[in-house]
Parts: C-alpha cells; structure tokens; sequence
C-alpha cells in the first residue's frame, strides 16, 4: 500500500465515489523488492489495484518467493532458523520514498494466522525492524521482517535417534553375556553391522552440510565409536581367558611326552644290562645267576610301580593345581571385564548428558 498525492480527488465533485479500481499498468508503482529473493514462485496474477480519493493505492496481489536463507543446522533436528525478508527500493533514495510499517511492531511480531502449518515448522514469531542503508549512491529506506521458526523433531526422533538409543541400549546389554562364550563377540558384531546399515540408510534424512559438523553427526560417529570400542574390548577379554587355557594346555602336553619317554628308556636299559648280564656269566652258574635275577627283577618292578604311582600322584596334584589357577584366573577376568563395562558405562552416560545439555541450549529460543 502506498500513497500518490497525483491521484486523489474530491470525492464530492464526483458523485461521492470514494475508490475505483485501475490497471496496474497505467500507474505508477513503486520499484520495491526484496533483497534474499532467489527466483519468482508461482503466484495469482492481479492486473487491478485499488485507489482511493485520498491517493491510497492497495494492492493485494498475493506473491510466493523463493529466498536465501541461511540455516543452522547445528542443532538439527531440535534447530531453530531465523530467515529474514528484506523490502527496499533499488533507484529511489528515501529523500524520494520512504517505508514504513502499517502495523505496529507487536502486533506482527504475535501474529500467526497467515503462516501456513507445513507438519514440519512452527512459527514462532516474526519480529520486523525499520532502518536507512547508507551507501555511496545515496540512503535507502528498508523494512526488515525476520521469520523465526522452529522445527518440530518428533518425526526424526522417531525415525533417527530412537533406533540409534534402542541399538546402543542393546549394545549395553551384551554386556551381560558370558565372556568366555562365543555369543558375546557375535551379538556385538551382529549390532555393529546393523548399526551401519542404518546409518547409510539414515544419510538422507541428516541436511548436508560443510560448514560445521551438525550434533546428530556427531552422535552417530561416537555410537559407532563406542560400538567398535565395545567389540574391542570384549575380543580382549576374551584373549585374556584363552591364554590361560593355552599355557596350561601345553604345559599339561609337556608333562605327558616327559613320563613316556621316562618309561622307554627305563625299558631299554633293563634289556640291556640283561644281555650284558648274560654274555658274561658262564653256563654252570645259570641256576644262581636266574634266582638272583628274578629278585633283582621284582625289587625293580615294585620300585617301577612305586614310580608311576608317585608320577601318577605328582600329575594329579599338578591337574589340580592347573584347575585352581584356571578358575582364580577366570575370576579376574570377569573382574576385569566388569571394570571395562563401568568405564564404558561412565562414558556413555557422561557423552550423553553432554549431548543432551548441547541440544537443549541450542534448542532454547531467545529473542
């Protein structure tokens, strides 16, 4: 709406008519534009305007533009855009024209019936602003309106942080599997790879940017980062049990092939001595020579039985020492384990806080 003191006329003289309409062609209008206007929309065309005899001239042609806007996404999907819309005159100083606000200041600041309510955005307030730009070709009069929106994240919470918090919820949980079982490395290994699919899947839905990294990316990189990390520290875990298993394995191995070959040689050198015995003794002592033998050979039986039975006793005692330790270092595994899953724990829950507090103060809108 503007006012042209070259189209007024008493309305008296006139038969009382008090407004007509005209083509917007053959009056003259304003060069008013708006400074972030990027390409036309697709908007009504109005070929007719309003004058009044007091010179008022309204137009009411609805306009769709498509604007620059430079959007935060730091916070997404809990961000709030502040998107402004300035309107001035490109060749007329504001010696010439002059703008100004039909409203007042609060009055458009609080009104919300003309946006439109796209499931996505929520208006929240549209705070305007009068000022001269000073330039070298002259001042120029401008009115600024900013549009600050928020947006409504229960579609991506939904869609994109409730699965990543159920999987990392999951992920703690594994933790409750026996670490000396299979299962464990497997269930982990299982999450990590859906976890990756997802967030492929997920890549879409994320706004692509390169100036910062928004909080959600961040989000995911670091699930990812403590998934891995909780692999990592299960596989050592478990490579702790099993060398023990391993040493006491061999160790068990070692002792076995050390008793036999005790009783090989043993055998030989009875059947050597006896030979030895034999070439040496002539024919008329053979009845002498045979009863001492056979006492000789009993007294070294009952001391072969004596020494497998000690050997017997002694590997037992060994077995039994074997298993004592085992368990002992089972339970400091599953000490150890324990203390790794509070640390992970105390690191999740404090990178979660963190995370929250973030999303919450750039979340919180401040005019």
């Amino acid at each position: 709406m503007w006012k042209d003191e070259f189209l007024s006329w008493n309305s008296s003289k006139f038969d009382g008519i008090e407004e007509i309409s005209l083509p917007l062609d053959a009056i003259w209008v304003p060069d008013i534009v708006i400074n972030e206007f990027v390409e036309d929309g697709k908007s009504q065309d109005l070929p007719y305007v309003y004058v009044s005899s007091s010179g008022t001239i309204r137009n009411y042609k609805p306009m769709q533009v498509i604007s620059a806007c430079n959007l935060e996404t730091y916070a997404f999907p809990f961000d709030i855009q502040n998107c402004s819309l300035t309107f001035s005159s490109c060749l007329h100083t504001v010696n010439d024209l002059n703008l100004s606000i039909w409203r007042s200041y609060e009055e458009i600041s609080e009104d919300k019936s003309i946006f439109l309510n796209d499931g996505e955005w929520e208006l929240l307030s549209v705070p305007s602003s009068y000022g001269v730009l000073y330039t070298q070709g002259g001042s120029f009069a401008q009115v600024q309106f900013n549009l600050v929106i928020r947006r409504r994240p229960m579609l991506y919470i939904v869609n994109v942080l409730l699965p990543s918090i159920l999987l990392m919820i999951v992920d703690i949980i594994s933790f409750y599997l026996p670490p000396n079982s299979g299962t464990r490395i497997m269930f982990k290994t299982s999450i990590l790879v859906g976890y990756t699919v997802f967030r492929v899947n997920m890549v879409d839905e994320v706004p692509a940017t390169t100036l910062r990294v928004p909080l959600i990316g961040v989000f995911f990189i670091v699930c990812m980062a403590l998934m891995i990390l909780s692999l990592g520290k299960s596989i050592i875990v478990i490579k702790f049990l099993h060398i023990d298993k391993e040493e006491s394995d061999g160790h068990l191995i070692s002792q076995c092939l050390f008793q036999t070959n005790k009783e090989v040689t043993e055998d030989k050198s009875f059947s050597s001595s006896d030979e030895i015995a034999e070439n040496l003794i002539g024919e008329g002592k053979r009845d002498r020579i045979n009863s001492l033998k056979s006492t000789f050979s009993n007294d070294l039986q009952m001391e072969d039985i004596l020494s497998e039975v000690a050997s017997i006793r002694s590997y037992m005692l060994k077995i039994d020492s074997e298993e004592a330790w085992h368990s002992h270092w089972l339970t400091l595994c599953y000490k150890f384990d324990s203390l790794l899953f509070k640390v992970y724990l105390l690191v999740f829950t404090a990178y979660a806080a963190t995370l929250g507090l973030l999303w919450w103060a750039w979340s919180s809108y401040k005019v």
